[in-house]
C-alpha cells in the first residue's frame, strides 16, 4: 500500500515539475493576448487581474451596461482601454484577440456566438448557457468557427483534482458507489446580497441592454446588481455553484452526465424578493461509463447555514474514501472479504452445522473494523496556489497552440446541463430524464 510519506513527496514532485516548467515559460513581445473584457463586475474584474498577473498579456478592450464598471476597468487596467457600453463594438476591433465574457447568465450563451463568429477565442464564466436549448447552438459555433472556447470552472484546471483522478483511476477506493458534494454559506454576499451603487440611475445604466432577451420591465437597480436573485437573468444555485461540483465530477470520473435528476429545497431565509431558493439539493443517477460503475450523487447547496462557509466533494467506493477540498485526503476501509452471519435464532444444532460449513469456506481471520477511518494520505497544493489562475494559464496555452480546451462547448454543455434540469425539477416538480451523450431531454 502506498504511504502517507511516499504519497506526499510523489505529489510534491510532481507539483513542484509543473510549477518549475511554469516558470520557464516565457512569451515574446509578438506572442501578446490582447483580451477584452464584456461583463465588468466582481467576476469579470477577477478574471481579468488574474490573466493578466501570468505575463504575456494585456486588456485593451470592455464593455459593460453600467458606466461606472466602465471607470474602474481604466482605473485598475489603464486608461488607453476602449470601454463601450455595446458589446459588439469590442468584437468589431482587429486588435482583440480573445474574450472573457462574465455578464449575467441569460447573456452567455448569445455573446459567446457572437465571439466565435467574429473571429474571437472565446473565455466564457459558468454555466455556459441559461437555457437547454441555448447549448447545442454554442457547440455548433465553436465547431464551425474553429475557435478555442472555455468555460470558467476552474476545478478542471486544479491539481487538487488531477491529483484526485490520479488516485481515482488508480483503484485507490476500489469501486465508486456514490458521490456527495456540498457548498455551504453564511453570509450576505454568499447569498448575492451585492452591494448597490449610490448613483445608479437610468442616465449610467443601459436598462434594456442588460435586459437583453428577458422580460422587459421597469428600471430597477437590485435586479442588475443582484442578477443572480432572478430567474428572467441567472440559474439560481444550481447555475453558480452546482455547476462547479459537476464539472469537477465530470474531470474525476470522465463521465457526460447523469441520466435522471430530481431536485428539492425552497427560499428558506432570504426572503429579500428573490425567485430562486437559498436551499436546494439534487439527486442525479449516472450510468455505467468506462470503468466505473453506475453510481449515484447527491448535491446540495445551503446558503442559511450556520457554519463557516466551506465546500467540498467526497468519492465513496467499496475500499475507500476521497474528500476534495483544498486538498485530497484519502481514506482507506479495508475490504470485508467474508458476509458474516446471523444465526442466533437458529436452533443450536443449527449454529453449529452452520459454522462447521462457514468457516471451512471463509477461515478464522482477524476481525476487521470497517467503521474504523484512518486518513492514511492527503496532499496539499503549495502554499497560496489559485486554481483559477491555472485555469487562465492553460486558456492562455490553448489560445497559443491552437488547440482545444478541456473544458470547452461541449464539456462546458455537458456540465450546465444537468444544472439546469435540477432547475427544471424543483420548478416544476418532477423527475428529469437526460440523455447525456446526445445532450438532450427525454
Amino acid at each position: 500500500m502506498t504511504t502517507r510519506r511516499h504519497f506526499l513527496s510523489a505529489a510534491g514532485a510532481g507539483v513542484a515539475s509543473a510549477i518549475a516548467a511554469r516558470a520557464q515559460q516565457t512569451v515574446s513581445p509578438n506572442d501578446r493576448i490582447r483580451y477584452a473584457l464584456i461583463g465588468a463586475g466582481g467576476q469579470g474584474q477577477y478574471d481579468t487581474r488574474n490573466a493578466l498577473s501570468l505575463g504575456g498579456a494585456e486588456l485593451v478592450a470592455a464593455a459593460d451596461v453600467y458606466d461606472g464598471r466602465l471607470k474602474r476597468v481604466k482605473e485598475l487596467f489603464g486608461d488607453h482601454v476602449f470601454t463601450t457600453r455595446d458589446y459588439r463594438e469590442v468584437l468589431a476591433r482587429g486588435d482583440v484577440d480573445a474574450v472573457i465574457i462574465a455578464t449575467p447568465d441569460h447573456w452567455h450563451s448569445a455573446i459567446s456566438i457572437d465571439a466565435l463568429n467574429a473571429g474571437k477565442d472565446v473565455y466564457c464564466e459558468k454555466p455556459m448557457v441559461q437555457k437547454l436549448e441555448q447549448g447545442k447552438a454554442v457547440i455548433e459555433a465553436q465547431k464551425k468557427t474553429g475557435r478555442v472556447f472555455q468555460v470558467g470552472s476552474q476545478r478542471v484546471s486544479s491539481v487538487v483534482y488531477a491529483k484526485a483522478k490520479e488516485l481515482l483511476h488508480a483503484g485507490a477506493i476500489g469501486q465508486l458507489n456514490m458521490v456527495e458534494a456540498w457548498v455551504d454559506r453564511n453570509s450576505a454576499l454568499g447569498a448575492w446580497q451585492y452591494s448597490i451603487p449610490p448613483d445608479a440611475s437610468p442616465a449610467n445604466i443601459d436598462w434594456d441592454r442588460f435586459l437583453g432577451s428577458a422580460p422587459k420591465v421597469p428600471f430597477e437597480p437590485v435586479r442588475l446588481f443582484r442578477w443572480r436573485n432572478y430567474r428572467d437573468y441567472g440559474t439560481g444555485v444550481p447555475g453558480d455553484l452546482f455547476v462547479h461540483l459537476i464539472s469537477g465530477l465530470h474531470f474525476l470520473t470522465e463521465a457526460t452526465g447523469p441520466e435522471r435528476v430530481y431536485s428539492t429545497g425552497g427560499l428558506r431565509f432570504w426572503n429579500d424578493g428573490r425567485d430562486v431558493p437559498d436551499v436546494q439539493i439534487a439527486l442525479y443517477d449516472y450510468p455505467a461509463r468506462g470503468r466505473f460503475p453506475a453510481f449515484n450523487v447527491m448535491y446540495r447547496v445551503n446558503l442559511v447555514d450556520g457554519a463557516t462557509e466551506n465546500d467540498g466533494l467526497k468519492l465513496i467506493g467499496s475500499e475507500g474514501i476521497l474528500e476534495i477540498g483544498s486538498g485530497v485526503t484519502l481514506s482507506k476501509v479495508p475490504r470485508q472479504t467474508e458476509p458474516g452471519y446471523t444465526i442466533d435464532t437458529f436452533p443450536k444444532a443449527t449454529q453449529e452445522q452452520f459454522l462447521k460449513e462457514y468457516r471451512e469456506k471463509y477461515p478464522q481471520r482477524p476481525k476487521i473494523d470497517s467503521t474504523r477511518m484512518t486518513a492514511e494520505e492527503k496532499f496539499m497544493p503549495p502554499r497560496g496556489y489559485l486554481d483559477a489562475i491555472d485555469h487562465h494559464r492553460n486558456f492562455q496555452a490553448f489560445v497559443r497552440s491552437h488547440k482545444p480546451a478541456v473544458e470547452d462547448a461541449v464539456f462546458g454543455f455537458r456540465a450546465a446541463g444537468p444544472a439546469l434540469l435540477s432547475n427544471l425539477s424543483y420548478f416544476e416538480k418532477r423527475v428529469c430524464l437526460w440523455d447525456p451523450d446526445a445532450m438532450t431531454l427525454k
